[in-house]
């Protein structure tokens, strides 16, 4: 007789049509680690958007009869897959362009994927602990909200880490069309409830069959019904914009031997643009810090205003160090040249890139031993648009357009949006079109034209229901020529952010634990 302890012998509900258990842990673990590896695919480049809802599916299958020990190390393998296989261009930016020694990109990458493999662990390990262990309450509310609750933990939890959360998945698909309603977080909290209806499809009796199929059609129905349609409006006349990408190889791009080059270079092209009412330079185009190229920049400045065009220009800065007790600060900014001057400092900066989260002794090591590493200060919280070509621009800097609902602070103010990238350290991996899959969704919240300026690509122009207007071919020095529309208005999703979304998942989650408490305290009383 197997201990009360062991799910497995809880006899199924009547009606209940339950899988057959896999009895061989090295088999559970194996179809954990595949349904977690099969999840990177979801999402660009490779767009299998299907696999968004059946990798979670698989992995609430696989937690079904499991105990909490078995739950978290199938969770651990099933996260960990993913960000092993959808992060992997870590090694290129960490070692390849950033010149870290491979036993540091390798610790760093190990790193990331066990932190994101704990929180799916801690999720596997409390649903078997706490959760009601099987029926449509499980598979079809607390489950899928507890998943969602720890998704969006992760995405800003100690800086952050929001990278492959399972809205991205659908930006091309009728699911897209609640990212101005509910975000990211209210997408992925659908194809969670869709992986839960499948489960209960195929294990649930006759009764929740009907509410499963329900949960499972209605949202893509619902989505085929909104999809297209505006939550903004047009607020002015078109307004012609130029993309300037130098495609400078980030291995060439700081050598002091190159400076000169990317400076006459991005003159060069900027001179092509010239007459565009805005043109937007990528992240840290001029390889150098501003308060040294001040003429260069003057010179551009002058040039653009006498042939009526506005300029945006990524690029480093620094401030202070004019006193001894008045260090030296360096910001990666955003710099609008128009009839006013006008700077946005970046607000979230990559750990490990950016800034260093380590104490003070690590720090000196890293300077004795030489290796790679640099400090910028974070831009304050509340900053203005950037006012070019009579567009207010909501700027970001690279990897903090992943901030969805920080975008949203500037939204009532801004009538466009412009990103300003450096994706060169990601090489021809797949990260530059899971990070442009990004930039498309905050263009489809925030129901505004997105102008994306990229080092090497891909630049674009992107639509207020996150079309792409118009790209650039990659890895080529080009002049990407389009037009964005200022608008105006705030979606559903500007006014509530993810709070909405989230206290729904916690009121569900709730409800989950009250219920299995509930269940053992009448089991233990009668």
């Amino acid at each position: 007789m197997k201990p009360e302890s062991e799910p497995a012998a809880a006899a199924p509900a009547a009606g209940r049509y339950r899988l057959p258990r896999l009895e061989f842990p090295a088999l559970r673990a194996a179809l954990a680690l595949a349904a977690g590896t099969a999840l990177t695919a979801s999402f660009a480049p490779f767009n299998l958007w299907p696999l968004a809802l059946v990798s979670p599916a698989a992995l609430m299958w696989l937690w079904q009869d499991a105990g909490p020990r078995e739950a978290a190390r199938l969770g651990f393998l099933f996260s960990a897959a993913t960000f092993a296989a959808g992060t992997y261009w870590l090694y290129v930016s960490i070692h390849v362009n950033g010149g870290a020694p491979v036993w540091l990109a390798f610790v760093l990458m190990v790193g990331l994927v066990a932190i994101m493999g704990l929180y799916q662990a801690a999720l596997g390990y409390a649903v078997a602990r706490w959760l009601p262990e099987r029926g449509a309450l499980r598979t079809l509310a607390a489950l899928p909200a507890a998943w969602l609750l720890v998704e969006w933990w992760r995405g800003w939890f100690l800086t952050g880490f929001s990278w492959l959360s399972l809205g991205y998945s659908q930006t091309d698909t009728w699911l897209g069309a609640f990212a101005p309603l509910v975000g990211v977080y209210g997408i992925s909290a659908l194809l969670l409830l869709g992986a839960g209806a499948l489960l209960e499809l195929a294990t649930g009796g006759p009764r929740a069959r009907i509410p499963a199929a329900l949960l499972l059609l209605a949202p893509w129905a619902a989505g085929a019904a909104l999809h297209g349609h505006s939550w903004t409006r047009p607020a002015g006349s078109p307004v012609t914009v130029a993309v300037v990408q130098g495609a400078i190889p980030q291995d060439e791009k700081w050598l002091e031997s190159n400076r000169d080059t990317t400076l006459e270079l991005y003159e060069s092209l900027t001179e092509q643009a010239l007459g565009t009412q805005l043109i937007v330079w990528p992240e840290s185009a001029p390889a150098d810090v501003a308060n040294d190229i001040v003429p260069y920049i003057s010179h551009l400045y002058g040039e653009a205003r006498a042939h009526g065009s506005a300029l945006v220009v990524g690029v480093l800065r620094a401030d202070g160090g004019a006193a001894e007790d008045d260090p030296t600060r360096y910001f990666n900014s955003v710099l609008a040249l128009d009839e006013t001057v006008s700077w946005y400092d970046k607000r979230h900066l990559v750990p490990f890139a950016e800034f260093f989260p380590v104490p003070r002794f690590v720090r000196r090591w890293l300077r004795l031993m030489s290796l790679p590493y640099s400090d910028f200060t974070p831009g304050g919280r509340d900053q203005s648009p950037l006012p070019a070509a009579k567009v207010r621009l909501g700027a970001t800097v690279c990897y903090e357009d992943a901030y969805g609902s920080a975008m949203l602070r500037v939204l009532p103010h801004a009538d466009a949006l412009v990103n300003v990238t450096n994706d060169a350290w990601f090489g021809h991996s797949s990260a530059r079109h899971q990070h442009f899959q990004i930039a498309r969704m905050r263009a489809l919240e925030e129901g505004r034209y997105l102008v994306r300026a990229a080092n090497d690509g891909i630049s674009a122009v992107i639509g207020p229901h996150g079309e792409v207007v118009r790209s650039a071919p990659e890895f080529t020095p080009v002049v990407l020529v389009s037009a964005i529309v200022p608008y105006s208005g705030l979606p559903p999703y500007a006014h509530v952010g993810n709070w909405l979304i989230v206290s729904l998942a916690a009121l569900a989650l709730a409800y989950g634990l009250w219920v299995r408490n509930d269940r053992g305290r009448r089991a233990r009383t009668g």
